[in-house]
């Protein structure tokens, strides 16, 4: 009930300031589980990308957006509930597995789960390698994957930016359902699941227009890090 509460305010203000744009919005299924797997530009990819759709997004976000203290902290627990997000812990391992159910047990209730396969947001507005859970999900769940492509959100909110850019509109584009039914029972191998998470990928490159590279996200950064201190 919370989500829509928030999405009845914010979202109209957000179309009236920004002027989004959308395509595809019929390829996302009206009922059933299903699986939306986006590029990740900016922290205002899931509001753009899930305003237009009239069923709820439900995320996967880090478990530190929930444990804050103090008015900080109960701000963002009640914001990051507000639009849908579950937390998790993506310290990896076994926190890995508990956030793989805890998708799947979303999709075995029929609701839409938002995901971001490169894992993290991109350092300069390149796609990146997609992590292979998305893959697992999809092959285990046997929900259809529908590609969600943000565009001119790293423009407007790049990382690190607390505010966005003002006269950039921002756009989202759904593609049409991917079908892994020849990969069913197969959720095992790992040759699978990455052919799978690429052609995910390959899919997010073609409706986003971005440069593809073949490297995570997180190493990128990592490394973007690294020069920046032996430059220094």
């Amino acid at each position: 009930m919370f989500y829509w509460v928030v999405k009845a305010i914010l979202w109209p203000i957000l179309r009236f300031v920004f002027r989004p744009w959308a395509e595809g919005v019929e390829n996302v299924p009206k009922e059933g589980p299903a699986i939306l797997a986006g590029n990740h530009l900016s922290f205002a990819d899931h509001f753009f990308g899930a305003g237009f759709l009239p069923r709820k997004v439900i995320s996967l976000g880090k478990a530190e957006y929930f444990t804050g203290r103090g008015l900080k902290g109960v701000v963002s627990r009640a914001f990051f509930s507000g639009v849908g997000t579950v937390p998790i812990d993506r310290s990896g391992g076994k926190a890995s597995e508990a956030a793989l159910r805890t998708g799947l047990r979303i999709l075995r209730e029929n609701q839409v789960l938002g995901i971001y396969p490169e894992g993290t947001r991109s350092p300069d507005g390149r796609l990146y390698k997609g992590k292979t859970g998305v893959a697992r999900l999809a092959l285990e769940s046997r929900a259809p994957v529908i590609p969600w492509a943000m565009v001119n959100t790293f423009e407007m909110m790049p990382p690190g930016r607390p505010l966005p850019k003002f006269g950039i509109r921002p756009g989202v584009r759904y593609g049409k359902p991917l079908d892994f039914s020849r990969y069913y029972g197969m959720e095992n191998d790992r040759l699978v699941l990455r052919a799978v998470t690429d052609e995910i990928m390959y899919a997010l490159m073609e409706l986003s227009g971005q440069e593809y590279v073949d490297k995570y996200a997180a190493a990128a950064k990592t490394e973007t890090t690294r020069a920046a201190r032996e430059n220094s």
